[in-house]
């Protein structure tokens, strides 16, 4: 394991913000961080990159502590965006990459190279208080990644991005997966998360919750949720114990199985009530598996 977060506590006079913290992260993976709003996630990050200093605890990158590493090592998007609004676009990401060990002509050509990648070669000279929420985003994603970082460590990185822009981020996100970097990120949108990330660590108030490879995590909850579609008596449902009706869709409904539910009983009982479109039992998904471990703790 490339980074190793060993029993990190953090304070804030009488909060304890991050309490005896531990878990691990794959070098090359695409890791989610997870947590409701003031689980401490971004107080964990800011002490796995050094900006704040546990009081107990180490973290470790091969072994070294964080701040051996130099200049360039990682890259980091805050969650508060921290770009000057009086500095030009280009001008600002020149600034970034030198601050972060590029020369002035590499600063120069990889703004170049990212600003058409994301797709704002036309802002290149605007002021970044002229841009719109979504391309001061981007720009602020560009600044984190323009020094080619081995780490990067991304806090709310989709924020403030449309559709077509969350997907663009997603293929930069994968293609620098594909180049061997090691990605650590925080989400609220669970689908998102689910979507592209191998491992995850879930925290609540400031302690581990879920750590491992979210495939198995997954299959490790069981088959537990019936997706069902039908023609006919849409409420037979209501009769058979155990079945918990979790979302009424236009095209399907959505149920938690109890243990000991015979699914061949429910579905015996759907095909009584009329004809069967759709009867098909998943995994429970991360945004299910998230409220789930998050109202245990509660």
């Amino acid at each position: 394991m490339s980074l190793v977060v060993a029993e990190i506590t953090k304070r804030f006079r009488d909060v304890t913000a991050v309490d005896h913290l531990s878990f691990t992260v794959r070098e090359g993976s695409l890791f989610g961080f997870l947590g409701p709003n003031g689980a401490g996630k971004t107080t964990t990050m800011r002490v796995t990159l050094g900006i704040l200093k546990p009081d107990e605890g180490s973290v470790t990158w091969q072994g070294r502590p964080m701040d051996r590493w130099g200049v360039g090592f990682y890259g980091y998007l805050p969650e508060e965006r921290g770009l000057y609004p009086k500095m030009r676009v280009a001008e600002h990401l020149e600034f970034l990459g030198r601050i972060h060990g590029l020369d002035k002509l590499k600063a120069r050509r990889e703004t170049a190279r990212w600003l058409d990648r994301f797709e704002l070669g036309q802002v290149r000279s605007k002021r970044i208080e002229e841009l719109s929420k979504g391309n001061q985003q981007k720009v602020q994603v560009i600044g984190t990644m323009l020094h080619d970082p081995q780490l990067l460590i991304l806090d709310e990185p989709f924020a403030g991005l449309d559709p077509v822009n969350t997907a663009l981020l997603k293929e930069v996100l994968l293609e620098a997966h594909g180049q061997g970097k090691t990605i650590i990120f925080s989400s609220h949108r669970m689908d998102q998360v689910e979507e592209i990330c191998q491992d995850i660590a879930l925290i609540n108030r400031g302690r581990l919750v879920l750590h491992g490879n979210l495939r198995e995590i997954k299959k490790s909850m069981g088959r537990q949720i019936l997706r069902l579609s039908l023609e006919g008596n849409s409420v037979f449902w209501a009769k058979i114990p155990g079945l918990q009706l979790l979302v009424e869709r236009a095209d399907y409904l959505e149920f938690r199985l109890a243990e000991g539910v015979d699914p061949n009983h429910v579905l015996k009982e759907a095909m009584d009530a009329g004809q069967v479109i759709r009867f098909e039992l998943v995994e429970p998904s991360l945004d299910q598996i998230f409220v789930e471990k998050v109202g245990e703790g509660a």
